[in-house]
């Protein structure tokens, strides 16, 4: 027995030694019956593993200011490359902008980017915050510069219980009420040493801020999303953009029903510019019915749209019925249900970088079995975004435009959204001489 054994490895090792000293062994290697099996099997259980189990992440730092009829642009490969050329932009009809920081709740985080002792230093709204997570959970925010020398306290600070440590002496404030609790080197600490503690709250895989230049104004729910919390919906993908307006110019998209023929008809495989000339044109278009209205919840919009994809013209498919609420100023919880689909939600958020460069942020949720299609979902959602992005960029914003009787949403929208400006709200010019 153990000749047999020890004849069968010799053969074995000769013929791998043969086999390693041939000039075509990867050729020989690749055309072996059972590796090419091999092969197969573990390419389909990658394709499969990343269908059902990788979120896509789509993040476009692609601006368009060059001759779209040339197809001339310049690619930013970076966020601060794309805010920079978004900044060198000029202020199309900035004398008649409202004012820039609207009040309401932001999402200015995403919850999975900031874990247990860690903190991260964000720049919005014309103000610098330092967002922590103790070690229980809990999620705070504060001014980012330390009130005795100005430190940047998400630079190299410490999370120390619900504290967050100065790295520049070592001063600790508190999270919850922005106190500060040691000073190593002294034991008279006056209780008016703080640092500004800003509301907050965290839901739906985002945390939310409280902006509001009216400190008597008491924050409004943010409603859970019962899928979401229950986890009957998981997270299947995500995009970000940047984009050169003002924060009310994206959410009256909404109420500005007019456009989505004239924007979203062309099916998405067409991309984002210069639908008509692709050759997917014909496979079909998108059929849109909508409307806009206020709820019986003050800081509450709602949009509902049907929608149906006619291919080749003649069979209506692909059936979607979208309701939308538009939760104050930046916030938008979308529900979509299709009879082929299933569910779908989508959170989307606008974070004002500075008074003209928005960043807007959708995570979509759905069930497990969904997420193969939940990437051609966020593929799509993505270049309708874009087309809207492609008349963002380079409108003038009319404060009194020019309105047919079918446009009436509209007026309705902007009398809605005027609810989120106040008398003590910073005017574009101000916010735009502060913080550029």
């Amino acid at each position: 027995m153990d000749l047999s054994t020890s004849n069968f490895s010799t053969i074995l090792m000769d013929n791998v030694k043969t086999m390693l000293g041939h000039d075509n062994f990867p050729t020989i290697l690749l055309y072996t019956p059972s590796v090419k099996v091999l092969c197969s099997i573990i390419f389909l259980i990658l394709l499969l593993y990343w269908l059902f189990f990788i979120p896509l992440n789509w993040t476009w730092y692609k601006d368009q200011w060059g001759d779209y009829s040339n197809d001339k642009g310049i690619n930013c490969n970076s966020k601060r490359s794309a805010i920079n050329r978004l900044r060198s932009t000029r202020r199309i009809g900035a004398k008649e902008l409202p004012p820039p920081y609207p009040n309401g709740w932001y999402g200015i985080l995403e919850s999975s980017k900031l874990r247990a002792g860690e903190s991260k230093h964000i720049s919005c709204l014309g103000e610098q915050f330092i967002v922590f997570r103790s070690q229980a959970g809990e999620v705070y925010i504060l001014d980012a510069y330390c009130p005795h020398l100005g430190a940047n306290l998400s630079k190299g600070g410490r999370v120390i219980g619900d504290n967050i440590e100065c790295p520049f002496h070592h001063w600790s404030f508190r999270g919850s009420d922005g106190m500060c609790t040691n000073i190593p080197y002294s034991n008279n600490i006056h209780s008016s040493t703080r640092t500004k503690k800003w509301t907050s709250t965290e839901v739906n895989g985002f945390i939310f801020l409280w902006y509001n230049v009216e400190e008597s104004e008491v924050p409004w729910n943010i409603p859970k999303s019962v899928g979401v919390a229950k986890d009957e919906l998981i997270y299947l993908g995500r995009n970000e953009f940047y984009v050169n307006c003002h924060i009310q110019e994206i959410p009256e998209n909404g109420a500005d029903l007019g456009h989505f023929q004239a924007i979203h008809d062309d099916n998405v495989i067409c991309g984002y510019w210069n639908q008509k000339r692709s050759i997917f044109s014909r496979l079909g278009y998108h059929n849109w019915t909508a409307s806009w209205n206020r709820t019986d919840l003050s800081h509450v919009a709602e949009l509902k749209i049907n929608h149906t994809f006619d291919l080749f013209g003649k069979f209506k498919c692909f059936r979607m019925n979208v309701i939308g609420k538009q939760i104050g100023p930046s916030y938008v919880h979308l529900i979509l249900n299709s009879p082929t689909f299933g569910d779908v939600e989508i959170f989307q958020t606008i974070i004002p970088v500075e008074p003209l460069v928005q960043k807007v942020i959708h995570r979509f949720y759905s069930t497990r079995k969904m997420a193969p299609i939940m990437k051609f979902f966020v593929f799509a959602e993505s270049v309708m975004f874009q087309r809207d992005m492609n008349i963002w960029n380079h409108k003038q914003y009319r404060s009194n435009p020019m309105l047919v009787l079918e446009e009436a949403p509209l007026k309705k929208f902007r009398k809605w959204y005027a609810q989120f400006y106040t008398v003590n709200s910073k005017t574009f010019q101000v916010a735009n001489n502060h913080d550029w």
